[in-house]
C-alpha cells in the first residue's frame, strides 16, 4: 500500500467515525444504510485502487460496476438493463485495457525480447505452494506459473550480473518476487481483475542490472518487494 492509498483509507475511516460520532451526539442524522449501501464495499476499494501504481484498469472496471449497481439500488437505472449491459461493458473495458497496455508498454516489451532468454528456469504451482531461494546462485531468469497456488521467488542474495527476464503468470493465484537491493525492476503487465504491486524504488546510475518482469494476472496478483 503506497502513501496515497494509505491516506485515502485513513480518510475513509475518519469520515465514517465522525459520522457515527455526530449521529450518536444527535448533531446529525446521516443514514449510512441507505438503499445500495453495500455497493460501497465495491466502489471505495476500487476508487482507491485508481491511485495505486498498478492495477488501475481493473479498479476502473470495478468502480463502474459498483456505480451501476448503486444506481440500480437507488431506482435510477433498472437492474434488468444493468444485467444486460454489465457483461458487454466489462468485456469492452477489459479489451481496451489489454490494447492500451500493449501500446504503452511497447518499449519494455522490446527490451524483454532483446534480453537473452535461454536457460530460463521454470517453476510451477498448481493447487500447491512453491518456495524458491536462489541465495549465492547466479540467476539466469525464470518462468513462474501459478494456478490456484502460490510461488515465492527469493532473489535477495542471488548473483545478478546483467539484465534478466522473469515471466510471471498468476491465475487465481499469488506470486511473490523478493528482489535484491542492487537491481532495478521494470514491469510489463496484463491484468484482468488482478494486478502487480511493485514496491521497488529504482536506482539511478550506470551498470545497474535490471530485472524485466512480464506478468499476466487473471484474478491473481504478483507482488514485488
Amino acid at each position: 500500500m503506497n502513501k496515497i492509498t494509505s491516506v485515502l483509507w485513513g480518510l475513509v475511516l475518519v469520515a465514517i467515525g465522525m459520522i457515527l460520532g455526530l449521529n450518536a451526539l444527535g448533531i446529525t442524522d446521516i443514514n449510512l444504510f441507505f438503499d445500495g449501501w453495500w455497493t460501497l464495499f465495491i466502489i471505495i476499494p476500487c476508487f482507491i485502487g485508481l491511485f495505486q501504481r498498478t492495477g488501475k484498469w481493473p479498479s476502473f472496471i470495478g468502480l463502474c460496476v459498483g456505480i451501476f449497481l448503486l444506481l440500480g439500488a437507488q431506482g435510477l437505472v433498472s437492474f434488468e438493463l444493468i444485467l444486460k449491459m454489465i457483461v458487454p461493458v466489462v468485456l469492452v473495458a477489459i479489451g481496451l485495457g489489454i490494447v492500451f497496455n500493449g501500446i504503452f508498454t511497447g518499449t519494455i516489451q522490446k527490451k524483454i525480447k532483446s534480453v537473452e532468454k535461454n536457460g530460463l528456469e521454470t517453476y510451477a504451482a498448481t493447487f500447491s505452494e512453491q518456495k524458491v531461494n536462489k541465495a549465492n546462485e547466479e540467476f539466469q531468469g525464470a518462468n513462474l506459473d501459478a494456478v490456484f497456488g502460490s510461488i515465492v521467488l527469493d532473489l535477495k542474495n542471488a548473483v545478478i550480473k546483467e539484465d534478466k527476464v522473469i515471466y510471471a503468470s498468476s491465475i487465481f493465484a499469488g506470486i511473490t518476487i523478493l528482489a535484491p537491493s542492487n537491481v532495478n525492476i521494470k514491469v510489463k503487465s496484463t491484468s484482468i481483475f488482478g494486478g502487480v504491486d511493485n514496491k521497488i524504488q529504482n536506482q539511478k546510475g550506470e551498470n545497474i542490472p535490471t530485472i524485466y518482469i512480464s506478468a499476466f494476472c487473471l484474478f491473481g496478483g504478483v507482488n514485488i518487494k
